[in-house]
């Protein structure tokens, strides 16, 4: 992709760990004339290889998703802001169509936009299911018309503003084995359960086997993951596995405020920042 100039934009990607993938991330957007990585305590490679690939680096210890990209905001460069997870990279044909549609568009009063992800799971495209086929995912904005929700994880990102929508699809590199799979859950249940206490959700247990039920076959189902196989199915039990697992690892934490402490230890000895 041939770039006369860079465009006053800056690329955030939040990181701990990230030193598998994060120089193809960095690359896949050429265009912007600041990159930011956030490191939340790698002890890889990650910053180094963020700096290498022409990022600069700022360390910061771990907020949740939210409060950590509206850190990240607050240390961008311009107003104009793309953020990537690590393990995501842009297409050649997506970069060429924000490259061709943003300058435009950053002249508009447009507060953001959404982009479509295309997910590679166990290292193929998944052609059916819904929420990896092309999922629609707000990752472009302007930071005075746009700001992350302060959730721990399942963070979202409200715009005061119209919206833009742009074609081409950018990829998600889904966890490279179910064990990593497994190891994401174990960190995303415990963000979400701290909210939960926070506000104090109902989560009976007797709901347990109906939530099993019920996200199974919404997702094999209703969201075509049956269409994609073996695969498709794994992805559907995963799922409705997660949903049960938040639900008892929150009954746990009512019983036993003590276990939270507990399980910080035991995840950070495999690396993993609650």
């Amino acid at each position: 992709m041939s770039i006369p100039e860079q465009l006053p934009i800056t690329l955030i990607v939040i990181t701990r760990n990230e030193a598998a993938t994060l120089a193809q991330c960095l690359d896949s957007v050429p265009f912007v004339a600041d990159k930011l990585v956030v490191d939340c305590g790698s002890t890889d490679a990650t910053c180094e290889i963020a700096a290498a690939h022409g990022a600069r680096v700022v360390v910061q210890d771990w907020l949740g998703f939210g409060p950590q990209r509206n850190f990240a905001t607050s240390h961008a460069r311009h107003d104009w802001i793309l953020t990537l997870d690590a393990d995501e990279q842009l297409t050649p044909e997506l970069a060429a169509e924000l490259y061709a549609r943003l300058p435009a568009l950053m002249r508009s009063d447009t507060a953001g936009a959404i982009l479509r992800r295309k997910t590679l799971y166990m290292g193929k495209p998944m052609r059916w299911y819904r929420p990896m086929k092309a999922e629609r995912i707000a990752r472009l904005y302007h930071r005075q018309r746009a700001r992350w929700t302060d959730a721990r994880v399942h963070e979202a990102l409200r715009f005061s503003g119209p919206v833009a929508t742009f074609d081409q699809p950018f990829i998600h590199h889904h966890n490279p084995t179910l064990v990593h799979k497994h190891l994401k859950i174990l960190r995303y249940t415990e963000l979400k359960t701290y909210d939960w206490l926070e506000r104090g959700k109902p989560a009976p247990l007797w709901s347990c086997p109906f939530i099993f039920i019920a996200i199974f076959l919404k997702d094999y189902f209703l969201r075509l993951a049956f269409l994609d196989g073996a695969r498709g199915y794994v992805v559907a039990q995963i799922a409705a596995t997660q949903a049960v697992y938040r639900r008892l690892r929150y009954f746990e934490l009512q019983q036993n405020p003590h276990s939270r402490e507990l399980a910080h230890k035991l995840l950070r000895q495999h690396g993993i920042e609650p």
